[in-house]
């Protein structure tokens, strides 16, 4: 499975971005995506993840109801709409492909077949 993120940038404190990560491979529609990030002198931390069939996600609680993970398994591909995005949102942000039920825990070290990430930094 090979995973390529895109959609980051510079935006202001309240502003939105949609992350998409675009998935190869026959497999990756029976796999659980996730999307992490990690900050500089930070440690990688599970931002939300989705099950194969887009039916169940999980989020970290710092980015309830301002994320919103999805996927669309025709085109391969999942998303991360992420609104009212605030400072501290700011880190470079990775999709991976993880096992059946890693999504309820969307722990990072579940995770294999990573992208190459995309910076994200909110900043006025």
């Amino acid at each position: 499975v090979r995973l390529v993120e895109s959609g980051g940038g510079l935006v202001q404190p309240g502003g939105s971005l949609r992350l998409s990560c675009a998935a190869s491979g026959d497999a990756v529609n029976y796999l659980d995506i996730g999307w992490f990030r990690q900050a500089p002198g930070k440690e990688r931390e599970g931002v939300s993840c989705v099950n194969n069939r887009g039916s169940n996600t999980r989020y970290l609680d710092s980015v309830k109801g301002r994320f919103t993970i999805s996927r669309d398994n025709a085109e391969k591909t999942v998303y991360l709409q992420m609104n009212n995005l605030k400072p501290e949102d700011t880190a470079k942000y990775y999709c991976a492909a993880g096992p059946g039920s890693s999504w309820q825990r969307c722990n990072w070290k579940e995770y294999s077949s990573w992208g190459q990430g995309t910076q994200v930094t909110v900043s006025s």
